[in-house]
C-alpha cells in the first residue's frame, strides 16, 4: 500500500513565485506517484488584502511596496518569466498589467474543493494562475474568473450564484486567519503532513527530497 502525503499550499493566485512553486511541485509529484499518494489542498493567503476594486498599476505597485525603480521591477518580472516557463506556466510577454484583490478567488478555489474535490481544485488553481500571470486579464471581472471556472470544467452555473451570495466568506477568512495565526507572512508556504514547513518557489529536486525524507522516516516508523 503506498504512502500519503498531505500538502496544504498556502499561497496567493496573484503571486507570480506561487504559480513556479506549482510548476516544481506538480513536476516532483509526478516523479514520485508511483512511491506515494498525495494529496494536495490549496489555502488561501492574500498578498494584497486591501486593495481597492480597479486594483494597481503592477509596476507602480511593486516599486512602492519593494522600494525598487521601474528597470529592476521589469527585470525582476523577465527574471520570473524564465522560472515560470521551467515550470509550465508561459506568462504573458507584457507582464501582469494590475495588481488586484484576489478574494474571490480564494472563495472560488475553496467552493471547488468542498463541492467538486481536491482534483478540480487544482485544476481551477492553475487556470486563475494562467488568467492572472499569462493571459494578463483583470481579476476584478467576474467573467475572467468564470471563463477560468468553464477551462476546469466546473459548473459556471452554480460558481456565479456562489460568487453572488457571497458563499464561503466566513470559511475563507478563517483559514486566512489560520495560517497568519501559525506564522505564515510569506507565500508559497508548504505544508507537509500538518507538520514540516517549506517556504518559497523550491526547485523540483528539493520537493523530491523532502517527499523521500518523509518515506524514509514513515518506513523507519514501521520497523
Amino acid at each position: 500500500m503506498k504512502k500519503k502525503i498531505k500538502i496544504d499550499y498556502v499561497s496567493d493566485v496573484a503571486c507570480p513565485w506561487c504559480a513556479v512553486g506549482l510548476g516544481n511541485l506538480n513536476q516532483a509529484i509526478s516523479q514520485l506517484s508511483d512511491k506515494v499518494n498525495f494529496e494536495v489542498h490549496f489555502q488561501p493567503f492574500e498578498l494584497n488584502p486591501n486593495m481597492p476594486l480597479g486594483g494597481q498599476d503592477a509596476i507602480e505597485h511593486l516599486t512602492e511596496k519593494y522600494g525598487l525603480t521601474a528597470a529592476q521591477v521589469k527585470a525582476n518580472q523577465s527574471n520570473i518569466r524564465i522560472k515560470a516557463s521551467e515550470a509550465g506556466f508561459e506568462f504573458h510577454p507584457e507582464g501582469r498589467k494590475r495588481v488586484y484583490n484576489t478574494f474571490d478567488a480564494h472563495r472560488l478555489l475553496h467552493w471547488a474543493g468542498i463541492e467538486f474535490g481536491l482534483e478540480k481544485q487544482t485544476i481551477l488553481k492553475t487556470e486563475l494562475l494562467n488568467t492572472y500571470f499569462c493571459l494578463a486579464v483583470n481579476l476584478d471581472d467576474q467573467k475572467n474568473l468564470l471563463d477560468a471556472v468553464s477551462r476546469s470544467g466546473l459548473d459556471i452555473y452554480r460558481a456565479q450564484e456562489m460568487l453572488k451570495n457571497g458563499e464561503f466568506t466566513k470559511e475563507v477568512r478563517e483559514a486566512e486567519a489560520f495560517y497568519i495565526n501559525a506564522g505564515i507572512s510569506s507565500v508559497p508556504s508548504i505544508i507537509l503532513n500538518d507538520q514540516y514547513l517549506l517556504q518559497g518557489a523550491l526547485p523540483s529536486e528539493s520537493f523530491i527530497n523532502a517527499f523521500e525524507q518523509l518515506i524514509t522516516k514513515a518506513a523507519l516508523a514501521k520497523t
